[in-house]
């Protein structure tokens, strides 16, 4: 049976673009990513979109912008997709649907977001809107707020896990340095993270800046077909498996404190792929929030509930440890432009699979897993991809 396979690829840098334009992020991520895999605009027989907007632009519709910035799509069917933070994952995932209709032979996913539009108070409330929002609409602090309150929670039952937050932070600000696209590549170490000072504030409960992923622009894409094509210039990458489980969006009907919709769609998604934990090289993870990463360890299964601050402090998920976590950077350097996140997560896994991640390569890297969620955990999707 055919298995849907990521041909090529492109990505923008990540970071605060004031001049560059929705149209200017497809064309700079699109474009390569169709050469990359050795075709042309006219050989894609479908556009997917991955843009949460939300009001951060004035431009809705952006599944329409594809022929705009590349005028040979004028006539290619094209859509957008939203589903919060795990936007660009919702793209990919309609586009391998399509791919496995048979109506689409060749798809080409692109993810975008222009974030840094608005005042940091709206960009806040905009990104609340990804929260229940009759619930937790006016969380202080937006959605940094809301994880600062699952951080509160997890602390008060499992004990302080500053060090644990502070580690994680340091792990993918060093791993981000190799990051060509990254928007911060800057090694901030151990003690910066873990103390709080005039440059790294307390933001939200436990939660300093040194634990939230930066507000970002850029794109990145994908070039997806059935089968590998011959002429493309990087090695094709195949799923093994894919899964989206979602979970109830107010956190008051479930336990803050464990991803229980995200550690389903691990064990199944795992199950799916006839393979184990073990058998992963590397990780590409949410870490929208250090407490983020510490609780996705947990539904990984790398440790118990509670007890995912020893998956850091043992070294289990540095990049030289078990199985690295993020060797990309992660959202925390890299940077989380909405809708490109999910797709952006893709691309580095694709890179370390056909072992062309360059400085950030993890040795030997033939089976790796992302995983992306919308919200609190609420959308959770999960890919484990493999070399060709």
């Amino acid at each position: 049976m055919n298995t849907p396979h990521i041909i090529g690829w492109g990505h923008t840098p990540f970071g605060k673009l004031d001049n560059v334009e929705l149209e200017q992020l497809i064309r700079d991520a699109a474009l390569p990513a169709i050469a990359s895999a050795g075709l042309e605009p006219a050989d894609i027989d479908g556009i997917f979109i991955g843009h949460f907007n939300g009001g951060f632009v004035r431009q809705d519709f952006s599944g329409a912008l594809a022929a705009v910035a590349i005028p040979e799509f004028r006539h290619t069917p094209s859509v957008r997709m939203e589903n919060a933070c795990a936007t660009g994952s919702a793209a990919i995932w309609a586009a391998l649907d399509a791919l496995g209709s048979g109506r689409v032979k060749r798809a080409l996913v692109v993810g975008m977001e222009k974030m840094n539009t608005l005042p940091n108070v709206q960009i806040g409330e905009t990104l609340l809107r990804c929260s229940y929002v009759k619930e937790e609409g006016d969380t202080p602090g937006g959605f940094a707020g809301v994880f600062g309150k699952i951080a509160s929670e997890y602390f008060e039952r499992f004990g302080d896990q500053s060090d644990a937050l502070a580690a994680i932070s340091a792990k993918n600000h060093a791993n981000g340095v190799h990051n060509p696209y990254a928007h911060m590549r800057r090694d901030l170490g151990f003690d910066f993270c873990r103390n709080p000072s005039d440059k790294n504030p307390f933001v939200a409960g436990p939660l300093k800046r040194s634990d939230c992923s930066l507000v970002s622009d850029g794109a990145a894409a994908l070039v997806l077909s059935m089968e590998p094509l011959a002429g493309a210039q990087v090695p094709a990458v195949r799923w093994r498996s894919r899964t989206q489980v979602n979970e109830f969006l107010p956190l008051s009907r479930r336990d803050a404190t464990r991803f229980e919709g995200a550690a389903l769609a691990w064990s199944r998604g795992l199950q799916a792929a006839g393979r184990t934990l073990a058998d992963l090289h590397f990780v590409e993870t949410h870490d929208c929030f250090t407490v983020a990463e510490l609780l996705e360890y947990e539904a990984m299964g790398l440790a118990p509930q509670g007890q995912g601050a020893r998956v850091i402090l043992d070294g289990v998920s540095r990049k030289d440890g078990k199985l690295p976590v993020n060797p990309s950077g992660g959202l925390k350097s890299r940077g989380h432009p909405i809708g490109a996140t999910g797709v952006s997560q893709h691309v580095m896994a694709a890179m370390q699979l056909s072992g062309t991640a360059g400085d950030m390569q993890v040795a030997n890297a033939g089976l790796g897993a992302v995983f992306n969620m919308g919200g609190a955990a609420v959308a959770n999707y999960l890919s484990v991809l493999e070399t060709v």
